[in-house]
This record gives C-alpha cells, sequence and structure tokens, in this order.
C-alpha cells in the first residue's frame, strides 16, 4: 500500500493534527489521493474476459501455395537527376546468379548497371535508364519468370 510520506523540510509544527488535516486536503485537491490502511487491501480476482490479440487474416494463405501468395519479382524506376533514371529489379530467387543476370542484361539493353545489397531486401539489380519493359520481356524470355509474377512499378 501507498503511505504518506512526511517532508523533511516540514517542521515541529506538522505534528498537529490540524495541519496533518490541512496537508491532507491538499494532496485531495492535488490528486494525491489519501487511502487509510484498512481499505488499502488488494484483490486478485480471475476473470473470463479474453483479451483480443493482432489477428492476421493471411496468415493462412502465406503458408499455402494459393495462385495470389507467390512471390512476385518488383521492377521499379527511380527518377535521378533531370532526364536521368534507375530501373531496380527485386525479389529474384537467391539461387539465381545476380552476376551473369546482370551481365546479360547491360549486354542486351546496352546500359550500365550492378547488383546492390541491401539489408531488407536482400540483393537488387540496379540498371541505368527506364529499362522496366525490356527486363519484363527478358525475364520471361529467359524463363526465370512468368508473366504473372512480375510487377511494374512507376509512372
Amino acid at each position: 500500500g501507498r503511505s504518506i510520506k512526511k517532508n523533511k523540510r516540514l517542521r515541529s509544527s506538522s505534528s498537529s493534527p490540524i495541519f496533518r488535516e490541512k496537508n491532507r486536503r491538499n494532496k485531495l485537491r492535488s490528486g494525491l489521493f489519501w487511502v487509510p490502511q484498512a481499505i488499502n487491501k488488494v484483490y486478485m480476482v480471475e476473470l473470463d474476459i479474453q483479451i483480443p490479440s493482432a489477428y492476421d487474416p493471411f496468415a493462412e494463405a502465406k503458408d499455402s501455395d494459393a495462385p495470389g501468395t507467390k512471390e512476385y519479382i518488383h521492377i521499379r524506376i527511380q527518377q535521378r537527376n533531370g532526364k536521368k533514371s534507375l530501373t531496380t529489379v527485386q525479389g529474384l530467387r537467391k539461387e539465381y546468379s545476380y552476376e551473369r543476370i546482370l551481365k546479360d542484361l547491360k549486354k542486351d539493353f546496352c546500359c550500365n548497371g550492378n547488383v546492390v545489397q541491401d539489408k531488407e531486401l536482400g540483393k537488387i539489380i540496379q540498371l541505368q535508364g527506364d529499362q522496366r519493359k525490356k527486363v519484363s520481356q527478358f525475364l520471361v524470355q529467359t524463363g526465370i519468370a512468368q508473366k504473372d509474377q512480375i510487377k511494374i512499378h512507376g509512372f
């Protein structure tokens, strides 16, 4: 229980019953509640109340191999300065050699590019210029992905 602690600055007049009563009223006004020791008992009662937890409606869908749950390959465009832009390819399977795919993409599209390692997203292929449609066609022709697995983002 909580007991009222006496302030060290209080003088001997704090022992008078009038001063104690005023002090108690002031604490009641300020929000500090004075509760006599006899009333200050705590009882633990078991209730049959269910606490709602976070429910994920897609949890079952993630486990199954339904057509809407497959991993997508995201092809995005990032604007640089002026007319310059970057195309990023993300979500390829880890068993693929990103360096060999990048080499073929650079050779086919006559552009430069590199593979970037990201903490959250893994490996990402970056290409210079707007190569979104070409990369999509390349991935389908080489058999790396099917057309319904590719998502093209951007303007």
